[in-house]
């Protein structure tokens, strides 16, 4: 037999998470200086540009839970039975006053009584627990008040049973009195079991006799004692919270009240026992909180006692979207918790965000280093590298109408090299390849090509070229926001270099007080240092040190920085630092600068900052070296960099002339 529910999991035709989005989020962050572990959290936090974030469902479980305790408040039970109490005085005395045949000594006695209750309704109801109603609409109306508290103090420890027993009759009260009698007798023998086989045994017995008798008070149909006393403890905890909840008048009015549940104290007895047995064996439920509810609409106290359950799932949820304990995941939000508090889309979203922590930690963009730190993977970082290269070629296509270029080295001859076809390459197909790829990922004939199994192969356009993009990492890159800028541009370089010019050669220099070649993740990953120094001259020597390792490779110098140098590296190896720059530190750089002219290297300056004497010391600088300085905006620092590589790696002209008209370019060549 088949069975059907609604389905709950969103849209079925959704597309797969994307983790384009997230991986540059968290590229940007990590770059800023966050931990991966950290800029994954934030980026679940803060939500993608259309897509719920952990910030927006912790709100809404904020406002929901404000909502609840500015709507409500727990006079709900007090209000209805004085309700009925009015309604039995009130159609006494009519019948007092209509009754001619009733002896006048008994009449006024009665009357007597009647006006003479005491004020609090709790101490009227048991003052007429002996009285001799001559109204039936008054007897009924009091037998009313007895009924609705029996079955609002049962609704408290078990959700429904005020509506199951409206109308009910004396049986059907002995049958929960028994049941509660047995419930008793299961969770104390539960209490006793010392955990030995033959003890679980024989409360496994216990409770499959219990739910065979009174299986049908529990419709959550629990599968064992312990999954029973969990929703029972639940509940009478909350219960408990809701009289702590109460001002002590209402407490005492309704301990009071309690009394006259069924006509006898008999319930309220079963029901303290049972809340003793409960606390006992769950000690770690919420037993004492309280919360102040505000509002003007009456809960009865099942409904208030629902109420407090309602406001414990959503401290639960809120603690979980949190995500602020230790070895938190996304995989401990309860969803089905979420969508009773908050609706199916909330858990829609919820869920969304789940399978994107698991997409980011399962696919291999996020690997747990020796340490047990998460990091960027290769793999992360090449995805990122395609995502900060397109933005770059977007923006060098929207300005310029400059198109990538898709070869290497000497013009027209094939490199001997293949990479997969992308959407709109005109190289020719490279067959033995294309054919490989396609019994290695089917195994066996007949061989049906994918388009992911062509390969074309790659021409050779010029030279090789060593490049050395050397970055200032002094703290003033980081102070003035163009910490970030600087890393997204060596990615970007990077990851064109080892995807479309592998025959180039790249080297990344850092100098602050001083200089070191670094591999790209370790200078994405990179942290501000408060260090005084900008030394150019040791970058410079690294650089030389790097153009002389390759020399039949066209020299690419590329410098960002937003400083004049202030120190150099002495002959003994140790560090002068001064500022304002000293003149021997202008000569030990210029001389390096000279050197890497004299290896033939294209030499530009990328100069960040309004400094005018910065202005002038490196466009000097740039001109010695037969080379030019560029002033880029922050944003636009990649497409300088990558449009200075790519222009000088063509034949016969500057990149520069590519950049000339662009609108908006005020400034952008100096």
């Amino acid at each position: 037999m088949s069975r059907y529910r609604r389905y709950d999991g969103g849209d079925p035709l959704a597309p797969p998470v994307d983790l384009a989005e997230a991986l540059d989020a968290i590229g940007q962050d990590v770059m800023a200086g966050s931990s991966p572990e950290r800029a994954m959290r934030e980026f679940l936090r803060r939500g993608g540009q259309d897509r719920t974030g952990l910030d927006d469902l912790a709100r809404r479980v904020a406002e929901r839970r404000r909502e609840i305790l500015e709507r409500h408040d727990l006079d709900g039970t007090m209000r209805e039975v004085r309700r009925l109490l009015d309604t039995a005085v009130t159609a006494e005395r009519g019948q007092l006053a209509r009754d001619i045949t009733m002896d006048d000594g008994d009449r006024a006695f009665r009357e007597l009584r009647l006006e003479n209750l005491p004020t609090s309704t709790a101490s009227a109801v048991s003052e007429l627990s002996d009285y001799d109603w001559q109204s039936r609409e008054a007897r009924e109306a009091y037998e009313q008040i007895k009924d609705l508290l029996g079955r609002e103090l049962l609704d408290q420890r078990f959700a429904g049973m005020k509506q199951a027993l409206e109308g009910a009759t004396e049986e059907d009260r002995a049958a929960v009195q028994e049941m509660l009698s047995d419930l008793n007798d299961l969770l104390e023998k539960h209490a006793r079991s010392d955990g030995s086989p033959e003890a679980t045994a024989e409360v496994d017995r216990a409770f499959a006799e219990f739910m065979d008798k009174h299986g049908d008070f529990f419709p959550e149909n629990p599968q064992n004692v312990d999954e029973l006393v969990d929703a029972l403890a639940q509940r009478a905890a909350a219960a408990q919270r809701m009289l702590a909840s109460m001002t002590p008048e209402q407490r005492a009015e309704l301990m009071e009240l309690s009394q006259q549940a069924f006509g006898s104290p008999g319930l309220m007895e079963q029901l303290a026992r049972m809340d003793a047995n409960l606390q006992a064996l769950r000690p770690g439920e919420d037993w004492s909180g309280s919360e102040t509810f505000e509002g003007g609409e009456g809960l009865g106290l099942g409904d208030g006692t629902g109420a407090l359950q309602d406001l414990a799932q959503l401290d639960a949820l809120a603690d979980q979207l949190s995500q602020s304990y230790g070895g938190a995941r996304l995989d401990d939000v309860d969803l089905d918790a979420l969508a009773r508090q908050l609706g199916d889309e909330a858990a829609v979203d919820a869920r969304t965000l789940q399978e994107l922590e698991r997409a980011l930690r399962d696919s291999g963009y996020l690997r747990r280093g020796s340490d047990g730190e998460l990091r960027l993977s290769p793999k992360a970082m090449r995805q990122l590298g395609k995502s900060l290269l397109r933005d770059v070629a977007d923006r060098m296509s929207g300005r310029s109408g400059a198109r990538e270029t898709r070869t290497s080295g000497l013009a027209g001859e094939p490199s001997g090299a293949t990479r997969r076809w992308e959407f709109g390459d005109t190289e020719p197909w490279d067959v033995p390849r294309t054919i490989t790829n396609a019994v290695l990922r089917d195994g066996g004939s007949p061989v049906r090509l994918r388009i992911d199994d062509v390969e074309v192969g790659e021409t050779e356009a010029r030279t090789q070229a060593a490049v050395a993009l050397l970055v200032d990492t002094s703290f003033s890159m980081a102070m003035d926001g163009r910490w970030v800028p600087m890393k997204r541009t060596s990615l970007a370089l990077h990851q064109l270099i080892r995807s479309r010019f592998r025959g180039d050669r790249l080297q990344l220099i850092g100098f602050g007080r001083h200089a070191e070649v670094m591999e790209i993740e370790q200078l994405t990953a990179l942290d501000a240092r408060w260090a005084k120094g900008t030394n150019l001259h040791h970058a410079l020597l690294l650089a030389n040190r790097f153009f002389r390792q390759h020399p039949n490779a066209q020299p690419v110098l590329l410098v960002v920085t937003d400083g004049e140098p202030t120190a150099h590296l002495e002959p003994d190896g140790e560090v002068w630092f001064a500022y304002p720059p000293d003149p021997v530190t202008i000569a030990h750089t210029v001389r390096e600068l000279d050197g890497s002219a004299r290896l033939g290297a294209q030499v530009t300056f990328f100069r960040l900052g309004e400094d005018p004497g910065l202005a002038r010391f490196i466009d000097s600088m740039a001109r010695r070296a037969g080379g030019r300085m560029v002033s880029p905006e922050l944003d636009d620092l990649g497409v300088a960099v990558v449009g200075s590589y790519l222009g000088s790696r063509g034949p016969g002209t500057s990149y520069r002339d590519h950049f000339a008209d662009w609108p908006g370019g005020r400034g952008f060549w100096a």
